[in-house]
């Protein structure tokens, strides 16, 4: 796999990890999750594995090895592992769990550096861009900030709607803003303080705005890389584009015809990749609103999409990372085998009026 390759991954409830070449929606690589079905998938920023949270383990693959199997599996959980995600270096990695934990996790010793608990489900895990808090949204509503230079300290707590789920939490990159969306339909927009080292009072936050953005479950809320969109799935079979600065609706996307439960966008926020109940993935050009590409293949719900189409070059020295093994792999097993590799420049946008919302 070339560092500069784009990589999209997709699995759910059918215990198949597949990768997708973005332009021509051929599946060229999968691997099989028997384990459980997969709730979270995650490529590490050098491009070389790929996690998988499933219930209740977490599993990693290589990505530059032909190796079928996982090469690398993290216990410690009880519950679905709804989210996880790396420190920028990929020193440590984090995950949230319906069994009440957000663990930080040591790639070399296989066990948890960090274990926050409470008594409610996670459903939604961010790690603040300063990489010294971690953001939690819980089953009961409430949203807490964890300190990672401590053991076990909350160090701010807030809950938008009692008893209404957190869904998904989205920050943006320089780290002054966060949203949270609810099992109701309904995003609640926070100014969120700077955390940093040299200043003692931890990250704060303070309500600046809430709209209603979908009349049911939101699934997914996420701000694009530069910062000028906001995506929210629904179960109303919909994905719709906000603009992030005054979070008027400026594109519904209309094409799944199940809950859309995951999206993605490219690094350069022009394209957005969706994952579906109705076992699809798109690709979407943002200009049109519409699918540019239509990724079949699974045979259950997928639920989760990852992807990676940045720039990488090749590192001096290997990171921690999970050690790889030598196993046999094989292609997709429902698609015939490419003879081209993935390319590395998205479609150009397509020409044609823009979707009414």
């Amino acid at each position: 796999f070339p560092h500069e390759m784009a990589l999209i991954a997709t699995s759910g409830y059918d215990h198949t990890i597949r990768f997708w070449e973005p332009t021509n929606g051929i599946c060229y690589r999968s691997f099989q999750y028997m384990d459980s079905h997969v709730n979270r998938l995650e490529i590490t920023p050098d491009k070389r594995y790929i996690a998988a949270a499933g219930n209740p383990r977490i599993s990693f693959f290589d990505l530059t090895s032909s190796g079928q199997h996982a090469i690398s599996n993290y216990d410690g959980h009880t519950n679905n592992v709804v989210e996880i995600g790396f420190q920028r270096e990929q020193r440590w990695f984090f995950s949230g769990s319906e069994d009440g934990l957000v663990k930080v996790w040591d790639f070399r010793e296989k066990q948890a550096k960090r274990a926050y608990k409470s008594s409610d489900p996670v459903t939604a895990v961010v790690l603040h861009p300063s990489q010294m808090e971690l953001i939690a949204g819980y089953q009961n509503g409430a949203i807490r900030i964890w300190d990672l230079n401590s053991a076990d300290s909350c160090v701010f707590e807030t809950t938008p709607m009692p008893n209404v789920a957190v869904r998904s939490l989205t920050v943006s990159r320089d780290g002054s803003m966060l949203i949270a969306a609810t099992s109701k339909g309904r995003c609640f927009v926070y100014n969120l303080s700077t955390a940093r080292s040299d200043v003692p009072s931890p990250s704060r936050l303070e309500l600046q705005h809430s709209f209603p953005a979908h009349d049911t479950y939101i699934l997914k809320c996420l701000l694009s890389p530069n910062g000028r969109l906001l995506a929210t799935c629904s179960a109303d079979h919909t994905v719709k584009i906000w603009n992030a600065n005054d979070f008027a609706l400026e594109k519904t996307l209309m094409a799944h015809t199940q809950w859309v439960w995951d999206c993605v966008f490219t690094i350069d926020s022009a394209y957005l990749v969706t994952a579906s109940s109705d076992r699809k993935a798109m690709l979407w050009e943002l200009g049109s609103a519409r699918p540019v590409k239509t990724y079949t293949g699974h045979h259950k719900p997928v639920v989760c999409v990852a992807m990676n189409d940045t720039s990488v070059p090749p590192a001096p020295g290997r990171r921690p990372s999970p050690r790889p093994s030598r196993d046999p792999g094989r292609p997709c097993p429902s698609s015939r085998p490419s003879r081209h590799r993935p390319p590395r420049a998205w479609p150009r946008p397509r020409s044609g009026p823009p979707a009414t919302p």
